[in-house]
């Protein structure tokens, strides 16, 4: 791998975290891959594509489909893994492991960048999103998805209820998950980095979290921002606070699974 700044994020996403989503492809898939057509749709025929923070890899997969070429970058190897390994009959795609805020794109070699929440962790944002806009040529285009904020969503819903116990996602200074939940805070630091035209709109999608209840608890607790506050605090907190993740995800179990109604902004810039 190329050198690395976001060294914290690096140590997570090749440590527990990436594990987790690497193991649990599938299932991630299932809450962000309703998704996917905001950004697809957005793909033609000759774009060569980069897809930041490309994961385990399906949005790449599947704008390759519609491009000359895909390239997804991500910091974890875990997920790289998984990724190349479900690439393997597809021919216009490759993976690097990189740290995108500095990593050694060829200039102007990208007609469109994607990312399907894979922006919201960078150490220096302006900075990723300047090298980022150094990889598209002329007139190249951005779109990211990223969460808006959790109050009035269901993910917020649930979340809140194990608010009396644990920390939120989100810390008091606006970073973690939601870092781009103000969309005038995206267009300032877009704008910095260089884009032009840049648009925040409000989407939505289905998210499927599991089975039925008690499944998608477990699956809940065991990603890594939320089973990481289960371990800072006592065994009896930890279990009042799975208890109420429980019962705040059963209005939303369907005979099929529980599903929750995403939010997300779709956010699209240009290069000048």
């Amino acid at each position: 791998m190329t050198g690395i700044v976001n060294t914290a994020q690096a140590a997570a996403w090749n440590g527990y975290e990436g594990e987790h989503w690497a193991s649990n492809a599938d299932r991630y898939d299932a809450v962000n891959g309703g998704f996917n057509g905001f950004l697809l749709d957005l793909v033609s025929a000759e774009d060569r594509v980069l897809d930041i923070g490309s994961g385990n890899g399906l949005l790449t997969r599947l704008a390759a489909a519609r491009a000359r070429t895909a390239l997804g970058v991500d910091l974890s190897g875990p997920m790289l893994a998984t990724a190349r390994k479900r690439a393997a009959e597809v021919p216009n795609v490759t993976y690097e492991q990189g740290d995108v805020q500095v990593h050694p794109f060829p200039d102007g070699g990208f007609d469109l960048a994607v990312s399907r929440f894979g922006v919201m962790f960078f150490a220096d944002p302006v900075a990723a999103f300047a090298n980022v806009r150094r990889a598209l040529r002329p007139g190249g285009r951005l779109a990211f998805l990223c969460m808006t904020a959790l109050a009035g969503t269901d993910l917020g819903r649930v979340f809140g209820a194990m608010a009396p116990f644990l920390p939120q996602p989100t810390g008091p200074d606006g970073s973690g998950p939601t870092s781009f939940a103000d969309p005038e805070r995206t267009r300032a630091v877009l704008t910095e980095a260089g884009f032009e035209d840049v648009v925040s709109t409000r989407v939505e999608a289905d998210q499927v979290w599991g089975r039925d209840v008690p499944d998608a608890a477990r699956f809940i607790a065991d990603w890594g921002p939320v089973r990481h506050h289960l371990g800072q605090v006592d065994e009896a907190t930890a279990a009042k606070a799975v208890a109420a993740l429980t019962e705040a995800l059963q209005p939303f179990e369907h005979p099929d699974a529980v599903r929750l109604r995403g939010a997300a902004w779709l956010v699209t810039g240009r290069r000048s």
